[in-house]
């Protein structure tokens, strides 16, 4: 991109879109470092965000809007400019709080500063202003199928429509997928070593944060208007982490206490190891384990925010077996690797990528629990749980699991109310019921 424009939120975001149509590349990581390379203050940056999230979540939606106005079909037009369109129809369709003029001319301007062909600026004007005109006569996308108009209104992949359709009712599909492209929650965990939810609230809110209380969780708040973690005192002195309700509630199913020794097989970067030290009073020996080295190096750094010194962390594959664990845990987490498809609000890029690589997870899910079992000592818990909603990835691999290994069987575990007794000893959470991530969580006994 040109170099005699200083970067602002708009051409950030842009980058960050073109990155991901280019490589894949996921755009958080991408943001953050560009943001700071660009130097951006705390309201552009939070403007790059939304701008880039809410593109990869209406993508399908957005290119059906250009294809009304369009001439050129969109896939032949270059990615830039089509990356440049999607922005500011977004701009225009979406965020009423930016003018239609400027988004317009931000658009024609990237074009002639960055686009291959810079004659394309007086189509990207003539498409843009044709969808600002019609903005709220914009055709409502209809597929051949009730399910097709789903996955084009919602910019969901019709496979993944499909998946859902086989556990939901149409109802509840269309809430999942409308869920999907709402900003997630920033849910923070109150970390009881140093202090309660009300005092935490109270020191939060003096820093102008908006705080409620989590509606499943007492020892959690949603935050809003937050601004960079890092700037907050509260966050500086460790008193909470960042953690979906889903994932706290893993942590609480696995029900421990003060002196067991843990093992977190799947850490990185390392948020059940953390709230199980919260949990533990920092009382007790954690393990925690990762096969991604750059990933674990973050857990001991924010343990120490934390306060927490019960906590150690270990490279290693959790589909090895290590004799002097053998029969050795109270308590082994495995939150496995998987398709992420419970997290697509917070990574929207998940829905794009290709179905097929989720085909060998079940088979690296079902290794890992069959060598970490081997270190759940008798009458100890393994605790599995995945961020997907596939059957193929959770209930699938709890049935094969215990039909092969009969020393461990299902147990019914507690969460807070409204939830309360989960009887089966499996759940699974969803955005569209309890404003958490997809998430599955499955309890297991092993015989004393």
């Amino acid at each position: 991109m040109s170099e005699n424009r200083q970067p602002d939120a708009r051409t950030t975001a842009l980058a960050a879109i073109e990155a991901f149509e280019k490589s894949g590349a996921w755009t958080d990581a991408y943001l953050a470092q560009a943001i700071r390379r660009n130097g951006l203050d705390s309201r552009s940056a939070a403007l790059a965000s939304r701008l880039t999230a809410g593109v990869l979540q209406n993508r399908t939606l957005l290119d059906f809007y250009v294809a009304r106005f369009s001439s050129m079909p969109i896939e032949r037009m270059e990615r830039r400019v089509r990356c440049i369109l999607r922005l500011g129809a977004y701009q225009i369709c979406f965020l009423d709080r930016i003018p239609v003029r400027a988004a317009v001319d931000e658009a024609v301007k990237q074009t002639r500063d960055w686009a291959a062909a810079p004659r394309a600026a007086g189509m990207v004007n003539a498409i843009l202003r044709a969808i600002a005109r019609e903005k709220d006569r914009l055709p409502e996308p209809v597929g051949e199928t009730a399910e097709e108009t789903m996955a084009l209104r919602y910019s969901h992949p019709l496979w993944l429509v499909r998946l859902l359709l086989q556990r939901l009712s149409m109802e509840e599909t269309e809430a999942f997928l409308a869920a999907d492209n709402e900003p997630a929650p920033l849910c923070a965990q109150v970390n009881t070593l140093k202090t309660d939810t009300e005092t935490l609230r109270s020191t939060l809110e003096a820093e102008g944060v908006t705080v409620s209380s989590h509606p499943l969780l007492p020892d959690a708040l949603l935050l809003e208007r937050v601004g960079p973690l890092e700037r907050l005192t509260a966050w500086k002195q460790g008193l909470f982490n960042i953690q979906d309700a889903a994932a706290r509630m893993a942590v609480l199913a696995a029900e421990l206490r003060p002196g067991m020794r843990v093992l977190d097989a799947c850490a990185a970067p390392g948020g059940k190891s953390l709230a199980a030290a919260v949990a533990m009073k920092n009382e007790g020996r954690i393990t925690a384990c990762d096969i991604h080295p750059r990933k674990l190096a973050q857990v001991l750094p924010a343990a120490e925010r934390l306060g927490v010194t019960c906590l150690e962390t270990l490279e290693a594959d959790g589909r090895n077996f290590n004799p002097d664990w053998e029969n050795a845990f109270d308590r082994v987490l495995a939150d496995v690797p998987c398709s992420g498809l419970g997290t697509i609000r917070k990574k929207p890029e998940i829905r794009y990528k290709d179905p097929g690589l989720m085909e060998g997870l079940p088979a690296v899910q079902s290794a890992l629990l069959d060598n970490l079992c081997r270190y759940v000592r008798p009458g100890g818990v393994l605790l599995y749980a995945t961020c997907t909603i596939r059957r193929e990835e959770n209930e699938a691999i709890v049935d094969r699991f215990l039909a092969e290994h009969t020393t461990f069987s299902s147990e019914a575990f507690a969460l807070p109310e409204p939830i309360g007794p989960v009887e089966g000893g499996r759940m699974t959470f969803w955005p569209q019921r309890h404003g958490t991530d997809g998430f599955f969580v499955a309890r297991l006994r092993r015989q004393a």
